[in-house]
């Protein structure tokens, strides 16, 4: 057990790995390969490398990993576990580890937590709750955690003569949208040149929208309404786990319908043109990229991929001050959960110790500015990382400095929710029903928990 030792030395104490050494930490018995499956094709490097030094500290575990694409992962994954293939460790999302949890599938990871007297405390606030499951097991440590922030073509707001510094401290209602709509609609133009604010603007006709859409968020709407309902005062739950949801409340309605109404002015384009059931990320991406949208909400995750747009130069501004005050972000997280079914649970243990600990995430992950580490002492570096390609992330982070953020919903029946929520929402941006059917659905999804 030298070895475990030594790696839980170097997890909460940045031992260098290279001080490990000794016999096999597992069972004595020779090498073991644990499969590692993850989704994000631009973080594999960064867990190569995690892996790298993690098996050059532990010679008897290697990691293979094993990269899909976001709806293949999932298809693959829940195969696996049906036909007893499933990886030993997998990147897991909140949208679906209660199911895998359910289901007895996936290892809780308390008496290994225990044993090695872990402090969950040194992530950001709330994400190792996250994956604490409604009878209090720990099934994961979390690995990352994103925010929402306004990414601008800074050639758009210059056209319209928006400065960045305008862009700081933007303010919002759900009444007449505040200086914020006030921007989106200057920002907005149509196909002779006539801002949104400008007389004769064609709603029709629109080239530039002020601001893209997405989709219409289903029942998470992390990165296309929450920013705005959080502000209100509004929350989907009460907590994680909650047994009533509280899209009927009265702040929820009147956000979505103040949101409906860019597309009836003519600011933001309709779902009709992104398509039912929303179109991936990809298509929001390409229309900023081709100077169709010129602001977009979006997740902390994407921001390098929005800055390899070729011909466009961005800016990232944070979410608008709302009627409570303050500003308001989601914040979700990644985590790593272990198969119930591995045959290596104490190596698989070790890795996932390692992925959550200040030598992957602070030294490694957090130096690529790729994601911010969920580990609090990484926020820093990783802005730095940032930084250093010419990127201010300071948007995202001042969230978790000012304590503006808002966790991610969690609950029993999420594929449930999801779906009826995303029918009511689709069917009334679309202008098929009238804001009750938000109503309806919220009965259907809190009739599930009778």
């Amino acid at each position: 057990m030298r070895r475990v030792v030594c790696l839980i030395a170097a997890a909460l104490f940045a031992v260098p790995l290279a001080a490990c050494s000794g016999s096999d930490s597992t069972n004595g018995s020779g090498n073991v390969t644990l499969n590692y499956w993850l989704w994000d094709s631009a973080q594999q490097p960064q867990y190569q490398q995690c892996a790298d030094d993690f098996t050059k500290a532990n010679p008897n575990i290697k990691i293979k990993i094993t990269q899909y694409g976001w709806s293949d992962y999932w298809n693959a994954l829940t195969t696996s576990f049906v036909s007893d293939t499933a990886p030993d460790v997998f990147v897991s999302h909140l949208s679906y580890y209660p199911q895998f949890a359910q289901r007895n599938q996936l290892l809780a990871l308390d008496d290994y937590i225990g044993k090695d007297k872990l402090d969950l405390n040194v992530y950001q606030p709330g994400l190792a709750d996250l994956w604490k499951s409604k009878d209090g097991k720990q099934y994961g440590l979390p690995k990352d955690f994103d925010t929402v922030a306004i990414f601008y073509n800074t050639a758009k707001l210059r056209e319209a003569g928006i400065t960045a510094e305008q862009m700081q401290n933007l303010t919002w209602n759900p009444t007449d949208g505040g200086s914020y709509e006030k921007i989106i609609a200057r920002l907005t133009v149509d196909a002779k040149g006539r801002h949104g604010d400008e007389p004769g603007f064609d709603k029709n006709h629109v080239v530039t929208y002020g601001l893209g859409l997405n989709g219409s968020g289903g029942a998470f709407g992390q990165t296309e309404w929450s920013e705005y309902a959080f502000s209100t005062g509004w929350q989907h739950a009460q907590g994680p786990w909650a047994t009533a949801f509280n899209f009927n409340d009265q702040r929820f309605k009147d956000t979505i319908a103040w949101w409906r109404s860019l597309t009836e002015k003519g600011y933001m384009p309709g779902l009709e043109k992104v398509g039912p059931g929303g179109k991936s990320v990809v298509a929001q991406m390409d229309a900023y990229g081709a100077g169709k949208y010129a602001m977009v909400t979006e997740g902390s995750w994407n921001t390098k991929s929005y800055w390899a747009l070729k011909g466009v130069k961005s800016g990232i501004a944070p979410t608008p001050i709302g009627p409570s005050g303050k500003r308001a972000s989601m914040i979700n997280g990644l985590a790593d959960n272990i198969a119930a079914g591995t045959k290596h649970p104490e190596a698989a243990w070790q890795w996932v110790k390692y992925l959550a600990s200040a030598d992957c995430q602070l030294n490694i992950v957090a130096k690529e500015g790729i994601v911010f580490p969920a580990m609090v002492q990484a926020a820093t570096p990783a802005k730095d990382a940032f930084a250093r390609s010419g990127i201010d992330v300071g948007p995202f982070l001042i969230h978790p400095q000012d304590k503006t953020t808002h966790l991610a919903p969690i609950a029993d029946h999420w594929t449930d929710i999801q779906a009826a929520m995303t029918e009511a929402m689709e069917s009334y941006l679309l202008f098929k029903t009238d804001i009750s059917a938000i109503d309806k659905a919220n009965d259907k999804i809190n009739a599930l928990f009778r």
